[in-house]
């Protein structure tokens, strides 16, 4: 009887473990990756998204334009993740589709569920990381050449994404300068010849580079220029 009662009383750990007839996890354990993946969003959202090219970009801009804190650091950054959630909203519709909505079903598993959520995002990677990029990490992770896109790894395509972003965000920079730059160079040979070395040139030139940027419509073509180089 005592044999038969201590069968019969329940695992205390048991809603720890994974239920080994579905292949399902318990939920405490559920909860636990759920929170893990949340802890990482911020960082997946900054680094394997289009935000890292658009707010590197937007930065350089304010820096060009010299206007110190302004726009602030909080509306560029609001206006880098809407337009992120602008371009990845079909990645992460099809992601939706191919991973949670069977994972809900019961048609696959956890594992099948990730596996399939993280195509369409490979495919987004792939299409904006270098070679480059990919052939230096592939041979610092010590693996085999993949034969073709679809075989590289999410550890070797995001920093390869990362880097070609990096890149691609300081040529977009460096050419948001130079207009600016001729506006600085001229004011300040302007202000030289004539005496006025007391003055900052930076003063002066900033109403000039604000003034030229408002009339071609400066934030529109930035936007869409950067909206449009990922399609």
């Amino acid at each position: 009887m005592i044999l038969a009662s201590a069968a019969a009383a329940p695992n205390p750990l048991a809603p720890l473990l994974p239920n080994r007839l579905d292949g399902t996890l318990s939920v405490p354990l559920q909860i636990i990756l759920l929170l893990t993946l949340l802890t990482l969003l911020p960082a997946i959202v900054m680094s394997a998204t289009p935000f890292l090219r658009i707010v590197v970009v937007l930065h350089f801009l304010r820096q060009a334009l010299g206007t110190q804190a302004t726009p602030s650091n909080q509306v560029l950054l609001g206006l880098a993740l809407f337009l992120t959630f602008l371009i990845m909203q079909p990645v992460v519709a099809e992601m939706y589709e191919k991973g949670w909505e069977p994972l809900q079903k019961g048609q696959i598993t956890p594992g099948q569920a990730l596996q399939e959520a993280s195509q369409p995002l490979r495919s987004f990677l792939v299409r904006f990381a270098r070679e480059k990029e990919v052939r230096l990490f592939v041979e610092m992770a010590r693996v085999p050449p993949p034969r073709n896109p679809a075989d590289l790894e999410l550890r070797i395509l995001v920093p390869a994404y990362i880097l070609s972003e990096l890149k691609v965000a300081f040529q977009i920079g460096a050419v948001l300068f130079l207009p600016f730059l001729v506006i600085d160079l001229v004011v300040a040979s302007v202000t030289l010849s004539i005496g006025m070395i007391q003055l900052p040139p930076v003063m002066l030139s900033a109403p000039f580079k604000v003034l030229l940027f408002v009339l071609v419509d400066g934030w529109s073509l930035v936007v869409g220029s950067l909206v449009k180089s990922f399609y």
